[in-house]
């Protein structure tokens, strides 16, 4: 049991990202059927990925990926590289370093072009 280590906060973002990726999937999944049904029918609902609110959404849904990705590369190393448990602790910060430095930029330029009002 972790009890509250760097290790159990992983695991469980890993899994929570994992899951609002899967939303995610769901939701593009229907507006995609849309399309079948008509423009008017896709139009009320792509109007959703204009608005402000939406765009954070969509910012938070990056990091999700990007987190996800990040971290999975360091359970593949945990998994196939036995002496990567000796570096658990560098692998976990090299981790938030990876995703932060793919992240923060990629949420800058999409917040930049929301108009705000």
């Amino acid at each position: 049991m972790y009890r509250g280590q760097f290790g159990m906060w992983l695991w469980i973002l890993h899994r929570l990202t994992g899951v609002g990726i899967l939303g995610f999937l769901f939701l593009h999944i229907a507006d995609t059927y849309l399309v079948g049904l008509g423009p008017i029918f896709y139009e009320d609902l792509v109007f959703l990925y204009k608005i402000p609110p939406f765009r954070i959404i969509e910012v938070l849904l990056v990091g999700a990926v990007l987190f996800h990705a990040s971290n999975g590369l360091r359970i593949i190393l945990l998994d196939f590289w036995e002496s990567a448990i000796k570096y658990h602790k560098q692998l976990f910060y090299f981790t938030l370093v990876l995703f932060l430095a793919l992240w923060l930029p990629a949420a800058i330029i999409m917040l930049s072009s929301v108009k705000w009002t």
